[in-house]
């Protein structure tokens, strides 16, 4: 009974063992794409002049990296808690272990001795033929046999334990020693954290001597986010008003036809024949005043709401971003407030846009400050990708998930900077991107 407790209790232990390896390797994994993306940022600061115009994305580059850095020195500090786990779970194994080691080694120090006493063969014949009849004699002889097997079985499992209580100590020395480096790598990152929070000072106040400088850039980069709204509300109207007059025109067909039937029917007396002209496919809108959909649209726009969460980034190759959605007080910057309809996503140059899901091209068009920009209707859903130098697509065609659709302007002006607007529509409302992609 006592060594199945202990049994039991080594499979436990073994078991939280194997759960806290699982943990630390996802930790490592999240604190490895944490620092590909301080790398990304780093990349896109050298690459950003310190101009009025990029002054913002500067200052969100810096705050991505200052985020960055805090989430490695959490994930430092969880990695090094499921170590300690570790450490605990291998010095109660091997304290059981040691204990179970010592109680067997008892046994079979008992075991010699008793040998040593009778260490003579006569002894073991004696023991066999002093018994009281045959049976017994039998059963004696059985007895010295078993006993000799368990003083070898003894022996191994000493053998054996001796072996793992060194395993278990060499596993636990290296568990110690990871600790000390993850230790020493924390104290690393937090260095680092306290100059970039140093650097982003330096920044904010830099930028503070420049306020009426500022706002004026920020003025007119509002201006122009306010323009590309309008071409896409009016476009989004266009196509709500376009697909609503095919429903109407639809109806109308088929009423028509369902009018001359029975006019056929009365003045012949006969019942009316079966419908031989074709109805186009009828549009139904999802709410009052929304986009009227045929059933393929109905079908891709459900298709699209289900992947939620699973789009790929609408650019190729790193990126990080750095204009968030909807209305956004600067965290430093107390006289900075910025509107966003969509996410700005800063890349590398020569980045291409990329659609985030199937879909129909229905407008290409120019805004000043956005360059061109493409807007693709996925059922009643909208994808809009603003500020490419390029277009590879035109309306009317149909697009794949990560098909390539234009390059990302880059500013040459501004150290190639290269950043695309991405915005998501469900019917007329504004969605926030970023919840959607993976």
């Amino acid at each position: 009974m006592k060594y199945r407790l202990v049994f039991i209790l080594l499979l436990f232990a073994i078991s939280i063992f194997g759960q806290n390896s699982t943990r630390v390797r996802e930790l490592e994994r999240q604190r490895k794409a944490a620092i590909a993306e301080i790398e990304m940022t780093n990349q896109l600061l050298q690459q950003t002049k310190q101009s009025t115009q990029n002054s913002l994305n500067r200052l969100n580059l810096l705050s991505r990296q200052i985020v960055s850095r805090n989430q490695i020195v959490n994930l430092l500090s969880q990695e090094i808690g499921e170590l300690d786990n570790q450490i605990n779970v291998s010095r109660q194994e091997i304290e059981v272990l040691q204990k179970e080691l010592k109680e067997k080694q008892a046994n079979y120090g008992k075991s010699i001795r008793s040998i040593y006493r009778r260490k003579t063969s006569q002894d073991k014949l004696l023991f066999i033929f002093s018994a009281d009849n045959f049976a017994q004699s039998f059963r004696r002889m059985r007895y010295l046999y078993e006993y000799a097997e368990w003083q070898k079985r003894q022996t191994n499992e000493i053998i054996e334990e001796q072996k793992l209580i060194e395993t278990k100590q060499q596993v636990l020395g290296q568990r110690r020693t990871e600790k000390n480096q993850l230790l020493s790598v924390r104290e690393d990152e937090t260095r680092k954290l306290e100059t970039q929070k140093a650097n982003q000072k330096v920044e904010v106040k830099q930028l503070s001597k420049k306020q009426k400088e500022l706002v004026a850039q920020l003025r007119k980069n509002q201006r122009r986010a306010e323009d590309l709204n309008r071409q896409i509300e009016n476009q989004i109207a266009a196509e709500i008003a376009k697909a609503e007059a095919e429903a109407k025109a639809a109806r109308e067909r088929a009423k028509k036809l369902e009018n001359d039937r029975a006019a056929l029917a009365k003045s012949t007396g006969k019942a009316a024949p079966e419908k031989t002209v074709p109805v186009r496919q009828e549009r139904l809108a999802e709410t009052k005043g929304g986009y009227a959909m045929t059933r393929e649209e109905k079908q891709l726009s459900d298709n699209f709401a289900e992947n939620r969460g699973r789009l790929p980034y609408p650019v190729t190759g790193r990126h990080t971003i750095v204009g968030f959605f909807g209305e956004q007080q600067h965290q430093d910057l107390k006289y900075v407030k910025t509107n966003n309809s969509g996410i700005d996503i800063q890349t590398d140059p020569g980045a291409n846009a990329r659609a985030v899901f199937n879909g129909v091209v229905t407008r290409v068009f120019v805004v000043p400050g956005y360059n061109n920009s493409v807007i693709i209707r996925h059922g009643n859903f909208l994808t809009v990708y603003s500020n490419l130098s390029q277009v590879y697509v035109k309306a009317g065609d149909r697009v794949t998930t990560r098909q390539n659709i234009g390059r990302i302007y880059s500013d040459p002006e501004d150290g190639d900077a290269t950043i695309l607007n991405f915005q998501l529509w469900k019917e007329r409302t504004k969605q926030n991107p970023q919840p959607w992609l993976y």
